[in-house]
Order: structure tokens, then sequence, then C-alpha cells
């Protein structure tokens, strides 16, 4: 399998120690995948070492095509524009439009000319439906509009792997469940998702591959194996 996330014996560090050891993880082109578990078991820890965030010292950690043991400091921007990263609470400029933001990210990242620009934040924000909200400014959206432009900047720099920390955590159900079909077209369109999570509905209604995070492992499992595990985050 030709992984875009590859960890073999990982121990996984949040500060100075490890909260998850020996994790091995494998995610290619396609996978949808759930990372569940209690508070404090390390679920974002991964995540931010996937990001580059934390370091890994110990194991293998490869993550689109870059070596995690052997990543420079000048490396880690270009890791994370192979990464769209959507958080619970949005972390949107509340300052600046919702194409401001964008385009913020978009400047930020490399890109220089302005009708590129335009055209890009036009193809994302239609690509989340928000077509219509590039003049808004976030405190005019609700929490749902919010989160569809938070993975609009997300998809900005056409990442292979989508990382979503709680991505539903603030939203209402029925708001969450259309975050969810957004995520899973996009999934469906070749992207990967890694989703952190405490909310066992989500991957009953839209499977994928489910890691649990436990007594400071994170091993894979069935859908069926952790409803009769007794393991609720």
């Amino acid at each position: 399998m030709d992984s875009l996330i590859h960890f073999s014996g990982a121990d996984i560090e949040a500060g100075d120690h490890v909260v998850v050891y020996g994790l091995d993880m494998d995610i290619a082109k396609g996978d949808f995948v759930y990372i569940v578990g209690k508070v404090g078991t390390g679920k974002t820890s991964i995540i931010r070492t996937i990001m580059a965030e934390n370091p890994l010292h110990s194991g293998e950690g490869r993550v689109c095509g870059f070596d995690l043991r052997q990543l420079r400091p000048r490396e880690v921007p270009y890791l994370r524009r192979s990464l769209g990263v959507v958080f619970q609470d949005f972390q949107l400029l509340m300052d600046r439009s919702v194409s401001d933001n964008l385009s913020f990210v978009l400047r930020a990242t490399g890109w220089k000319k302005r009708e590129e620009i335009d055209e890009r934040i036009q193809e994302v924000l239609e690509a989340v439906g928000m077509a219509t909200k590039a003049h808004k400014m976030p405190h005019q959206l609700s929490g749902g509009e919010q989160q569809r432009i938070a993975i609009a900047r997300a998809l900005l720099n056409r990442p292979q792997v989508i990382l979503a920390d709680e991505p539903t955590g603030n939203l209402d159900g029925d708001t969450a469940d259309g975050i969810l079909q957004l995520l899973c077209a996009l999934n469906a369109a070749g992207t990967a998702i890694v989703m952190v999570t405490h909310n066992q509905s989500i991957f009953e209604r839209y499977p994928g591959r489910i890691f649990t995070c436990i007594d400071e492992r994170c091993t894979e499992i069935s859908a069926a194996m952790y409803r009769t595990s007794g393991e609720r985050p």
C-alpha cells in the first residue's frame, strides 16, 4: 500500500512525555479514518505529530513523502501544504471577510497573482456550497457556515489529506450532519480524511476505519468491536 501517512512503532509525545506508545498506522488515498478515545488519550497529539507540530523522536513516521524524523524546519511549510486542517472552533480571522480569510492563506503559502487567487477562492467556496458568501464577515455566518468556510480554507492548496479535529463539536446535530456529508463527498473524490471525534453516532452513520486510543496505545478496531468493548470517550 502506498501510504500518505505511515507510522511504525512511533511514540507520540505531548510536551515532554509520551501519550501513545508504539503507534502503527497506515493511511492511503481515499481512506476515511476516525481516531476516538477519551480526553487526554493522545488523539490530538497524533494529529499534531502528523502536522509536525509535535516532534517524533522514536519509531518511523512519514507524511506525504516527508520523513518526520529527518524533517528540517524549512521543510515544515511544504509538508503542511499537503495537509488541510479543520478545527472545532473554526479559527477564522474575525476582522476580515470570507474572501480575505482565504486570500490571506493563499498569499501566505506563495500564491501571488490576484486573478489566480480569486479563481481558487471561488472554486473552494463552490465546493463547500458557500459560493455566495465571499463578501460576508465571519460573525454574519452561522456556526455551520463558518465550519464550511474552514473546510474551504483547508482545501485551498489541494491537500492530499484533511485533518479534522472534532469538526462537529460545536455544531447541532443537523448542522453536524451536513458537515459530515461534505467531508464524505471530499473523501469520495479521493481526499483522505483523518478525523478526531468523541461522537460514536458519527462513525455508525458514516462508516470508516476506526483507531481507538486507550491505555497509552492507539490501535485499529472494527466498529462492532468498538460497540462491544465498553470503552466510550
